[in-house]
């Protein structure tokens, strides 16, 4: 049998990260040539890979890249197993990686799953590299989503990212103000704290508005109030089920005297929010 030496093993596993067991047994399995041992173990990393895709991925990052040139920004979501990992140097650059790929190739607005970004036939080497990634560091990692907005005539983009890239936004206004990108951005850290649901009590879900008013329909009769007044009650609170979910209708997080629709109407009469996206990792 070849002897492996220690040094053999030391420059296996930084070259690939692998244990060092593992290393001296693909240096044994090779004949000490260093190459097909890195082959080896990518593939027995291939092999378990399988198994790890079934472990949760309640961790993760998320990463923001813009097109200075054009104004468009991608956010992706890159997730694993362990905050630990979540704050590897390597795992950061992948997802940086993923981000301005998604910037490349991202299309304009729409949520996408992860592995429309790796399955795009350009792109062979970004799937590459998570599955080597995966094999180094030996849990289950996902890119799990991806968005891209484009910046067209008449608006403008801001992001945000909060928490150790645990939150992202994205945020497109319309209308014309002189520090658009400075309110866009005020308003995307306002999203990462309060989370909306939409823009609007029109754009959240019919389903979630009804079944709110079911249930303070339901503690409204349980209270004893009469028909007349239970009705009032409720509206009430659906004001207050508004202020929490719509964006238009919150309190700004940063002067909650004023709300969100009156920080837009003080820019200009034009000036709205098209549109928004929030990222959180497990959430």
């Amino acid at each position: 049998m070849t002897e492996i030496t220690a040094a053999a093993v030391k420059s296996l596993r930084e070259r690939t990260g692998a244990g060092m067991m593992d290393c001296k047994r693909a240096l044994q399995e090779a004949g000490a040539d260093e190459e097909r041992a890195i082959d080896i173990l990518r593939k027995s990393g291939a092999a378990r890979a399988a198994k790890r895709a079934e472990r949760d991925v309640a961790e993760g990052t998320v990463v923001i890249a813009r097109d200075e040139a054009s104004g468009a920004i991608a956010m992706v979501e890159v997730s694993s197993e362990t905050d630990f990992v979540a704050r590897n140097e390597t795992f950061m650059a992948f997802a940086q990686r993923a981000a301005e790929t998604a910037l490349a190739h991202g299309g304009d607005g729409e949520l996408r799953p992860g592995d429309e970004l790796l399955d795009l036939p350009e792109e062979a080497s970004l799937r590459a590299e998570l599955d080597d990634l995966r094999a180094k560091i030996g849990e289950n990692l996902r890119l799990s989503r991806f968005v891209r907005y484009e910046a067209p005539a008449g608006s403008v983009l801001g992001s945000y990212s909060h928490f150790g890239n645990q939150i992202g936004v994205l945020v497109q206004l319309e209308g014309s103000q002189e520090d658009a990108v400075s309110l866009a951005r005020e308003l995307a850290m306002h999203i990462a704290a309060a989370n909306p649901a939409g823009i609007s009590p029109d754009d959240i879900p019919e389903e979630e508005r009804e079944r709110e008013r079911r249930v303070l329909e339901e503690q409204a009769i349980a209270e004893g109030k009469p028909p007349e007044i239970a009705a009032r009650i409720v509206e009430g609170r659906m004001r207050k089920f508004f202020e929490g979910t719509a964006l238009l209708w919150q309190p700004f997080v940063k002067d909650p005297d004023r709300k969100v629709s009156a920080l837009l109407e003080e820019a200009g009469p034009d000036v709205k929010v098209r549109r928004f996206v929030r990222f959180a990792i497990g959430g």
